[in-house]
């Protein structure tokens, strides 16, 4: 199984491995979603920067209002505080707005 996916790893058919756990395997994880609005053609810039938090589970582009959309996972409200005021201080976001998930249904 190793060489096959060695194999797989150097021909480049696969880039990379990546774990996902169950959603109740961590209950007292905080979760949230955040829209944020990028200034002109300041997006690139932007994303680099949202790239290297590594509370920003997943980011995503999207059309509306909203230029980006960020997945947000920390362990504590006090985490979460300082994750909001890190990307609202990148420059090129001129707005945000932050729901945090409170159940899954």
């Amino acid at each position: 199984m190793q060489n096959r996916l060695d194999r797989l790893l150097d021909s480049g058919a696969l880039l990379g491995f990546t774990v996902r756990v169950r959603e109740d395997s961590e209950p007292n994880l905080i979760k949230a979603i955040m829209s944020i609005e990028v200034m002109g053609k300041s997006t690139t810039q932007v994303i680099q920067k949202l790239r290297g938090m590594p509370e920003l589970v997943k980011l995503h582009t999207t059309n509306g209002k909203w230029d980006l959309v960020a997945e947000i996972q920390v362990t504590s409200l006090q985490e979460f505080d300082i994750s909001l005021r890190k990307v609202r201080s990148i420059d090129g976001i001129t707005n945000s707005e932050t729901s945090l998930l409170l159940s899954s249904v």
